[in-house]
């Protein structure tokens, strides 16, 4: 799969996997996401794996991050998004939703689904809408899974 790469000043968003800073990435998904908190290193390094991601770096500092559960044909899932704190106020998660919803790669999907507790506002200027009949929905969600 051919590897995006945009630059805008001093910062870039990359889909190349070998940019990624798991370290980091696990350090904010285990200690400052309310969805996944105490993760373990390892399921994230598998979740990354396993998904279409998108680095957000100051020159090399990894400063942001989502990743996309997909079938690249039909559905996608938008999962652990997120800028660091002291990178937000600055276009920085608009510019990379921009850029998750304009892939090529993403084109012509029947589905898009997220969970957010927090960010509504930024993803309806994407045209994310709340579910038009969420009787049709269910889950199975065990969201202790990483305590002990």
């Amino acid at each position: 799969m051919k590897k995006l790469s945009l630059q805008q000043n001093e910062f870039y968003i990359s889909t190349d996997k070998s940019k990624l800073d798991i370290d980091a990435i696990h350090d904010f998904l285990s200690t400052k996401a309310y969805w996944s908190l105490n993760i373990p290193r390892e399921k994230v390094k598998i979740s990354i794996e396993n998904s279409f991601c998108f680095g957000l770096y100051e020159h090399n500092k990894q400063i942001g991050f989502a990743r996309i559960i997909t079938d690249f044909s039909t559905i996608a899932y938008l999962g652990d998004v997120y800028i660091l704190e002291e990178y937000r106020g600055k276009g920085l998660s608009k510019w990379l939703m921009e850029t998750i919803m304009n892939s090529p790669k993403l084109q012509g999907l029947r589905r898009w689904i997220l969970l957010t507790g927090d960010a509504h506002e930024l993803y309806r200027k994407y045209g994310w809408t709340d579910l038009a009949d969420s009787s049709k929905w269910m889950e199975l969600h065990n969201k202790n899974v990483y305590s002990n």
